[in-house]
């Protein structure tokens, strides 16, 4: 193609429009959270590597934590493994947790790794048990209504197996990685001190991951534009009392209050902004980061952000 002197006039437009925010997280960490359409799109795919590798190159430390729910569930499919959910947890037994980690510790982890690295990049791929990265434990569920489950008392405990939350992250180990150049890929696997393993949401993962190193971002891709407002209008530049207030009115529910209680844990926690983005879009990450539109819900204790 003919590059003609509107296009050089548009890319010109796209990296002064870009400069600033480089240099702004020049050497900053950002946590990346890479699930939904993204993942089980090609062309999604190359743009999410591609925008991580560029992210490195230009001096950021991107930090890459997977999901990977429809791939494990189309393996258990194929085993014959039943898979059982509650309150949107997958229910994992040892057989389950063995599928989880051939999945997430393997073909899952590679295949993000591979991606990087062809666009590239340089990337490592790791899970939570490596080096005691993620140590965890047990999680323990009680039922959210008791409505629901109208046979148990709302004070029992729920037991749905090897599911477990962090307990402590081993920064270490991710700063070795970055401070030699390479990505970490991280699946969301944690060990118990007992030496069971355990299957953890990633999300969570990778808000715990970004308070620990004080990132300077947080990014979960999802299948949605972003937090909507009860109108259907996408919000953004929320301050963490703003998300406490709509998760108070109900503007927050269902399925998107662990995301955004994940991404609201993480600001409090030191994280300076959180964004939920729309992975549907090619190329979200670099338009979060590095334009003045963005693709998505941005949450923040600033009360001015670039």
């Amino acid at each position: 193609m003919t590059l003609t002197i509107d296009n050089a006039m548009n890319i010109a437009k796209v990296l002064t429009e870009a400069l600033p925010y480089i240099q702004r997280f020049t050497n900053k960490t950002v946590v990346v959270k890479f699930g939904g359409n993204a993942m089980i799109d090609e062309e999604l795919q190359n743009s999410f590597a591609r925008d991580i590798v560029l992210m490195k190159l230009v001096g950021m430390n991107p930090v890459v934590v997977h999901g990977g729910g429809p791939q494990i569930g189309h393996l258990l499919d194929k085993l014959n493994i039943e898979s059982t959910f509650v309150e949107g947890m997958r229910v994992t037994d040892s057989a389950t947790m063995d599928v989880v980690e051939m999945v997430l510790g393997g073909s899952v982890n590679k295949q993000i790794v591979n991606l990087i690295n062809r666009n590239g990049g340089q990337a490592i791929g790791i899970s939570g048990k490596d080096g005691h990265l993620i140590r965890a434990k047990k999680l323990s569920l009680q039922p959210q209504n008791a409505t629901d489950m109208p046979e148990m008392e709302a004070s029992e405990i729920i037991d749905i197996g090897q599911v477990g939350e962090v307990v402590t992250v081993n920064v270490d180990v991710i700063n070795t990685l970055t401070e030699s150049d390479f990505i970490p890929v991280i699946a969301p696997i944690g060990v118990g001190n007992d030496g069971a393993s355990y299957n953890i949401n990633a999300d969570l993962v990778a808000g715990k991951i970004a308070e620990v190193l004080q990132a300077e971002k947080l990014m979960l891709l999802t299948n949605v534009a972003g937090l909507q407002s009860k109108s259907g209008e996408v919000l953004t530049g929320l301050s963490t009392q703003q998300v406490d207030d709509l998760i108070e009115d109900g503007t927050i529910y269902g399925g998107m209050l662990p995301k955004i209680s994940c991404a609201l844990d993480a600001v409090k926690g030191g994280v300076a902004s959180a964004h939920i983005i729309d992975g549907r879009v090619a190329h979200a990450v670099l338009l979060e980061v590095f334009t003045d539109v963005g693709v998505g819900t941005l949450i923040t204790n600033q009360t001015s952000t670039l």
